[in-house]
């Protein structure tokens, strides 16, 4: 085996494999970095290259950008508090937090370091597990899978500061959004409400881009300020430097997360789209000290980057030597593999093995390459979080539409990213934790997939006595019981894990929106009864204890909300007060004109609409001349005409008026 590990090393450096290995990584920098690109889009665009490649290049190249997606992906969940791709999610959380306090380039210097740490390990874990592997992929079925799942969802609805309750409740919405469209098990629509939009389900970059973007960069929009909350000669000291060093400070929990996103990366279904959330979950419950978490704690920047890096090696291994693809991405890897002549399984581990170790070594040699190159840039890019939040503002919401539309090519795209915008607006006002939903939403269908073949093939509720299955639930049962104590702790003491949207408690938001949903989750379940019993059963499930937990919460908002309209001195000036703090005034102005830039778009086509969003958004609202605004909305012009429309071939709406 070293033999062949020193071969594979070897045919990596030989070029042109090395050449195209470089240019994968400085595509996968630019491909993170951009919210609603990533990995997927780049593997897409780059396959019909690898045509008449040699096998190593092919790979150096589609590995090489594949792998350093989920490590420059750090920059916009930093800088903008925006999920580069679904492996960063969890980043935001105390990233972004740090980024308001002048910290992004510690931020930057932890995640590249530990990303690198964790791309290393995956692979390097890969390469050692290759004849170990395959009891721990056996071991877990569909069972298994469910119970992980859920655990998951528990671990992320219990980090809601002082309302577990909301968590869970949010959690289980995910689950239920999860259900519009076609159902699993036969061919019913489910909550579709009699578009043919949703019949497919609701896609995921939409969701995520409007619930997480759209109300940071209204944030910044209405304070009229830079992203960082400081003048830029009060930030700390450090910077990069400081960063690298708390990495170190942190290795053991890098290392444990490290472990937990390769061995989590293996099993088909799950991965990077989950698997920082879970190292998040591990990162605040082996804390001693919670207090931090949601306001810029660096552990909380750690723990995901590690996690999510490195699970790159580990969903490689049951591609290769099995054939399973455990994600889209694998799976477009393994047609890559096809593409090439070669087979997924034993000859990849005998013959061509050497082959499988270019892979492993490239890898390798790309986390480290990244990070090298963006620790270089980082000084630079966290110099943006002190520019002027106007001068931001239209060029990312440029990002964050084309990224929505870029999944689905329909207008209903860009009408889900508004209307998430505006729920993502309500949940962080009311203090409604946002993660939860998405990761429900992620995990849906496949926990509900799992779910039904777990009562098929044990005829009933017999899966649940498996032994791995009885520790996960034992481990369900652990979290949540830390997490309520916790709670409970955090009445009395401030030393509780806060995140960001936990932090903010309109009740004048807050009751309305507990009211509504408790109202959905009735009546999903009513809507449900009439559904054939493998169609409904798990709409029911979720959509029961929703509605019970929604009702508690509403009471408890009632009276908090109690409280505040007698020292309001009455249901007027609470609400008018509420409105005020909440800035319900300029958030609706600001709606308004991603609205109208959606009209626009139906009518003359979506260059013209977001070219001119950009020009009359910083001449109304920026206040700056025409001069500035025509210019920075030209270049917008020339980015979507050239990238999008020339490079990447987007396929636009047709314009109801005009045919631009």
């Amino acid at each position: 085996m070293l033999e062949a590990s020193l071969d594979g090393l070897s045919l990596v450096f030989q070029w042109p494999a090395i050449g195209y290995l470089v240019l994968g990584v400085f595509l996968g920098i630019w491909l993170g970095a951009v919210p609603g690109l990533g990995g997927i889009i780049g593997l897409v665009i780059l396959l019909p290259f690898t045509y008449g490649m040699d096998p190593v290049s092919a790979f150096a190249l589609l590995l090489g950008m594949f792998a350093v997606t989920s490590t420059s992906d750090t920059i916009a969940s930093v800088m903008l508090g925006i999920p580069g791709t679904a492996a960063s999610q969890a980043t935001i959380l105390d990233g972004y937090p740090m980024a308001q306090q002048g910290k992004a380039a510690r931020a930057f210097g932890a995640a590249f370091t530990v990303s690198a740490f964790g791309g290393v390990f995956g692979a390097l874990i890969l390469a050692v597990s290759i004849p170990l592997v395959l009891p721990i992929i056996l071991a877990f079925g569909s069972p298994e899978l469910l119970m992980l799942g859920i655990l998951g969802i528990a671990m992320v609805g219990s980090l809601s500061g002082g309302s577990i309750l909301k968590g869970i409740i949010i959690a289980l919405l995910g689950l239920m959004m999860s259900m519009i469209g076609y159902a699993e098990t036969a061919p019913i629509p489910r909550y579709w409400f009699g578009t043919s939009y949703l019949l497919d389900g609701l896609p995921l970059i939409p969701v995520v881009l409007g619930l997480f973007a759209i109300p940071e960069l209204m944030g910044l929009a209405i304070r009229d300020s830079s992203i960082a909350r400081i003048p830029r000669e009060q930030s700390q000291s450090g910077g990069m430097v400081e960063g690298i060093k708390d990495a170190f400070r942190h290795w053991w929990l890098a290392l444990r997360c490290a472990a937990l996103g390769t061995y989590v990366g293996m099993l088909p279904g799950l991965g990077a789209a989950v698997v920082d959330w879970f190292a998040y979950g591990h990162a605040v419950q082996s804390a001693k000290d919670k207090s931090m978490f949601g306001k810029g704690d660096i552990r909380g920047v750690i723990a995901p980057e590690a996690a999510n890096n490195a699970t790159r090696g580990g969903a490689l291994l049951p591609m290769v030597a099995f054939g399973i693809p455990g994600s889209l991405g694998t799976a477009i890897l393994m047609g890559a593999l096809l593409i090439q002549g070669l087979k997924p399984g034993p000859e990849m581990l005998t013959e061509k093995l050497d082959l499988t170790f270019s892979m492993i070594w490239t890898i390798v040699i790309a986390n480290i390459l990244a990070a090298g190159l963006l620790m270089l840039w980082s000084n630079q890019v966290a110099k943006i979080a002190f520019v002027r939040g106007h001068l931001i503002v239209p060029g990312v919401i440029m990002f964050v539409f084309m990224g929505a539309w870029l999944g689905g090519a329909s207008m209903g795209d860009w009408i889900t990213c508004l209307i998430m915008g505006v729920i993502g607006f309500i949940m962080k006002r009311g203090g409604w934790p946002r993660p939860p939903l998405v990761l429900a939403l992620i995990l849906g269908p496949i926990l509900e997939n799992a779910y039904h073949i777990s009562m098929r093939v044990h005829d009933g509720l017999g899966w649940t006595t498996r032994p791995i299955v009885l520790v996960i639930i034992g481990l369900i049962v652990l979290t949540l019981f830390f997490s309520f104590r916790g709670a409970n702790k955090s009445k009395s003491s401030p030393d509780a894990p806060v995140t960001g949207d936990s932090a903010e408690r309109n009740l004048v938001i807050s009751f309305p929106f507990a009211a509504l949903m408790a109202t959905a989750f009735i009546w999903a379940a009513v809507e449900a009864v009439s559904w054939p019993p493998m169609v409904r059963q798990f709409p029911l499930t979720a959509a029961i204890p929703a509605a019970l937990l929604s009702i508690c919460v509403l009471f408890t908002e009632a009276r908090g909300l109690r409280n505040v309209v007698g020292e309001s001195g009455g249901l007027r000036l609470a609400a008018a007060e509420g409105a005020d703090q909440a800035i319900i005034g300029r958030a609706a102005a600001f709606f308004g004109y991603l609205l109208g830039m959606i009209v626009v778009g139906y009518l003359f086509g979506q260059m013209v609409a977001l070219t001119l969003y950009i020009c009359v958004y910083l001449v109304r609202w920026g206040g700056y001349g025409w001069r500035i605004s025509i210019g920075y909305a030209s270049a917008g012009w020339l980015f979507l005409y050239a990238f999008y429309d020339k490079v990447m071939h987007v396929f636009w709406h047709k314009p109801l008026i005009f045919g631009f």
